[in-house]
């Protein structure tokens, strides 16, 4: 529809249930096309994960709807990049959506305090309860992260590899011409993917860059993925993004994200 093809495809990653993931072409185009993995954002919104920036068969909920207003300015990104000529893959990654904990197994886990405090919130749907679980939860996925021997970043960045490589797998894609693309969240994984696969050949980083210093007494609520364990002793945030160069890079800014310092943002920019 709206002259693109899609797909839905699934694959499994080894543990947990198997990821779904959107793939969307321009239809009639017998050539393969340039690819992009589209990375969904964190958004403490973890009920839904591809379909916060694409639209599959379906149309999409008033609450996907609603949600895409302030950041995606209502649009499904995925679909838009598709129009322009791009094979585009976007999945679901670790927690998020067909990858997401049952609602069940995190009250379990985080036990009968956070429980408690959860009932006496004032969500009202299964999504907003779902959501506010989900970010306690993090917390919890991050110790168990760690006690195994990995941490959050490096599970996320492990599947989003899985995914590029799907991406790379196909025959309607050009191989050599690669990159992917993500806001927020879906910014911090872009960062990620192209430090950890030579294949990526651009990279656009959306509302994701600061200093780690200019966190310190600011903002640290900010998602596990943000803090790969181990990382500050031997560089900055922004080197992670950096590190691909002189790979084409793109970071676009919001002067006014209350997450981040103007300055902070600024340093990681002449750094």
């Amino acid at each position: 529809k709206d002259g693109i093809t899609g797909q839905e495809v699934s694959w499994s990653v080894g543990y947990g249930p198997r990821t779904h993931a959107y793939v969307f072409k321009p239809a009639g185009v017998q050539e393969p096309l340039p690819g992009v993995l589209a990375l969904h954002d964190h958004s403490d919104y973890k009920f839904y994960g591809k379909e916060k920036i694409a639209d599959g068969a379906d149309e999409p909920s008033e609450v996907l709807t609603e949600f895409r207003k302030l950041p995606y300015g209502g649009r499904a990104y995925v679909n838009a990049l598709a129009k322009e000529g791009f094979v585009v893959v976007v999945h679901d990654v670790f927690l998020w959506g067909s990858r997401r904990f049952p609602l069940e197994t995190m009250t379990d886990m985080m036990g009968e305090k956070t429980s408690t405090l959860l009932e006496r919130s004032d969500a009202v749907s299964e999504i907003e309860r779902y959501n506010q679980t989900a970010y306690f939860h993090e917390h919890w996925v991050s110790k168990y992260c760690n006690v195994l021997g990995t941490n959050m970043a490096g599970v996320v960045a492990y599947e989003d590899r899985v995914a590029l490589n799907y991406l790379l797998s196909r025959s309607d894609v050009d191989t050599k011409h690669v990159g992917c693309i993500g806001l927020s969240g879906g910014g911090n994984r872009a960062a990620l993917l192209s430090a950890l696969h030579e294949k990526i050949s651009a990279t656009v980083i959306i509302g994701l860059m600061t200093t780690y210093e200019a966190l310190l007494d600011h903002n640290m609520s900010h998602t596990w993925m943000l803090f790969p364990f181990g990382w500050a002793r031997h560089g900055d945030w922004p080197d992670i993004a950096a590190c691909r160069a002189p790979s084409p890079l793109l970071v676009q800014y919001d002067l006014q994200d209350y997450l981040f310092t103007e300055q902070g943002m600024r340093d990681a920019h002449l750094r």
